[in-house]
């Protein structure tokens, strides 16, 4: 047996161990899709926004904002259409990659994958409706993003170690936002569009074209 294929054995090895231990089937192109749909809501949102200045209901009256209560819900239904449309590319995308190479989506891998990501997402989920109902509206983007990137921190474990990348450049975005309250969507438009666009094309060029 030659050297070249002790090579080959150890990195058949290797490969064995990582499928067992860890969800290698993560789409790149969900990532794209996932940063496209939150660029679109970014833009409707701002869009809302937009026409609750216009119209001047943003003046404050009797301890709260005119208008304020109605652009709260579009702009949460806004969030929840980004939200689903996202989680089901990712599981669409992601179940064909997984097919293609053979793997089932839900092992114990991608279970322990999906645990570790909620517990961190949930609770910052949570804690920022908290903060909506303090009315510390300024906080909730540093909020989720902070939360987001402890999720994706927090999941790489057990899937593409690079996924770490998203989540400290989500995690440092989220403390610079708190410096800028009042431009939260745009800190949201930039981790959620802009940087899951960047990482969905990295992962896809450089892990899934290559590994064709």
């Amino acid at each position: 047996m030659t050297s070249s294929d002790y090579l080959n054995d150890i990195k058949e090895i290797k490969n064995l161990m990582n499928k067992s231990s860890r969800f290698i089937s993560l789409s790149g192109l969900s990532g794209i899709m996932a940063g496209v749909y939150a660029l679109i809501g970014a833009w409707f949102a701002r869009q809302e926004l937009g026409k609750l200045y216009a119209t001047k209901r943003y003046l404050y009256e009797g301890g709260s904002y005119a208008g304020s209560n109605d652009i709260t819900i579009k702009l949460l239904a806004i969030a929840a259409i980004v939200i689903i449309l996202a989680i089901v590319t990712g599981i669409i995308l992601t179940q064909r990659k997984a097919r293609r190479n053979g793997e089932k989506i839900f092992d114990k891998s991608a279970i322990k994958l999906l645990i570790n990501f909620l517990i961190p997402l949930a609770t910052g989920g949570v804690f920022a409706l908290i903060i909506l109902q303090k009315g510390y509206v300024g906080l909730i983007a540093p909020v989720t993003l902070i939360f987001y990137g402890l999720a994706c921190v927090n999941a790489s474990k057990f899937t593409l170690g690079h996924v770490k990348f998203l989540g400290f450049a989500n995690i440092t975005l989220g403390l610079i936002a708190t410096q800028y309250i009042g431009y939260g969507l745009y800190f949201w438009a930039i981790g959620f569009g802009l940087f899951h666009i960047i990482y969905g094309g990295l992962m896809y060029i450089l892990v899934e074209r290559t590994a064709k």
